[in-house]
């Protein structure tokens, strides 16, 4: 297939968040909540929402479980993980006021999931494309890096000035639909008032090179040119930061947690959620599905979606989309699909084994492309391929 011309390119952006973000924060605490009490109890109902601000943490959702917790203890360890261990940023784990308001999962949402259904009704998406290693679009996966590696240097010490909250975003510049380089770099931190300047206005330059040259660098240094944008905490100063700043709530970076605008969102959020909640899982095999079809050579390309009706089990529909990029239809791999891959809720979690404590890790710095995760494995994709092939 002879592809369209685009030489004169487009430009593509996405952000990311550090941990100490605090719509991550919230994520963090509802997906530790979860792990511990799917230690104890592979088969707990869990809907776990988390809301903060200055001083104040609130836990609320249902919880259907028979597991035994301590869930201030859990929600101060988070924090303290994260690092907001003294008030001068922004939040202290060991002074903030936790308010618990959890309460049981609804018997009418019980009795469509007992039976093996959906928990809820939606549609799911899966994304994948040769764009980089982990078959994740460019954009996101630099973001991400780039705020992994800002929470690397704080944690480690090398840059001590640095406080748990930030941001960042990549442009990338497309040509002939490839990525071609980094436009703009976006880099907010968190910081103590150890680099400002004489004016009290502004980080020093010193700071802002050793935030170049410790986190930019390593991580975009490749993509950058001459022509290419630095903004490091471009308002000039970020001395409030964390809950201090600005509220958080579970589930309100899911953007950042997927695909960073590249494709296609279902609008459900994962973290505090229990694997019965296809919300969740049925959008971690989406993507297991996509990345596979694009591992497997025959799309360069791929979106899946899936649509569930609660209390119903096997999904309503099921659809692939090789966005012009694939040697076969998608029509002929849809059945392909229904055939490999289990896609009941139950089928689903004992495929990817989502009864296990593994979701916390999950909270910060993406979903997908992380090779620590089950769905991020490219096991079926020769199988896929012959398939494909026969038909």
């Amino acid at each position: 297939m002879i592809k369209p011309q685009n030489l004169r390119g487009w430009f593509f952006t996405s952000e990311s968040v550090t941990e100490g973000h605090p719509d991550k924060i919230c994520d963090i605490v509802s997906d530790s909540i979860l792990d511990a009490i799917l230690k104890q109890d592979e088969n707990a109902r869990v809907a776990c929402e988390t809301f903060i601000s200055n001083g104040l943490l609130v836990l609320g959702g249902e919880i259907s479980t028979k597991a035994q917790i301590n869930k201030r203890e859990i929600i101060k360890q988070a924090l303290k993980n994260i690092g907001y261990t003294d008030a001068k940023y922004g939040f202290d784990y060991k002074n903030c006021a936790i308010i618990d308001t959890v309460n049981t999962q609804s018997p009418d949402i019980a009795r469509g999931v007992d039976t093996g259904g959906a928990g809820d009704q939606g549609l799911m998406i899966g994304f994948a494309c040769k764009e980089t290693k982990e078959l994740m679009p460019l954009p996101i996966m630099l973001a991400h890096k780039l705020a992994l590696k800002l929470s690397e240097v704080r944690k480690k010490n090398i840059l001590k000035y640095l406080g748990p909250d930030g941001k960042t975003q990549v442009t990338v510049e497309y040509r002939d639909w490839k990525p071609y380089r980094v436009d703009t770099v976006v880099l907010s931190t968190q910081h103590t008032d150890a680099v400002l300047d004489k004016s009290k206005k502004n980080i020093t330059k010193k700071a802002k090179d050793e935030i170049f040259n410790k986190i930019i660098k390593p991580v975009v240094g490749k993509y950058i040119d001459s022509k290419t944008k630095i903004y490091i905490n471009p308002t000039g100063m970020f001395l409030i930061g964390g809950p201090q700043a600005d509220t958080g709530l579970t589930g309100r970076k899911i953007i950042v947690d997927t695909y960073g605008g590249f494709a296609a969102h279902g609008g459900g959020a994962f973290s505090g959620k229990d694997s019965t909640k296809v919300d969740r899982s049925a959008c971690y095999m989406a993507r297991h599905i996509a990345k596979n079809i694009v591992a497997s050579g025959i799309a360069e390309k791929c979106t899946v979606q899936l649509a569930y009706a609660i209390g119903v089990a096997e999904p309503v529909s099921v659809m692939v989309d090789t966005h012009h990029s694939g040697k076969v239809p998608g029509n002929v791999l849809e059945p392909i699909v229904r055939k490999i891959f289990p896609l009941t809720p139950k089928g689903i979690i004992d495929y990817l084994g989502l009864r296990k404590p593994i979701f916390t890790k999950t909270a910060a710095y993406g979903h997908f492309g992380r090779s620590e995760f089950p769905w991020e494995k490219t096991n079926k994709a020769l199988e896929i391929k012959k398939l494909a092939i026969r038909n």
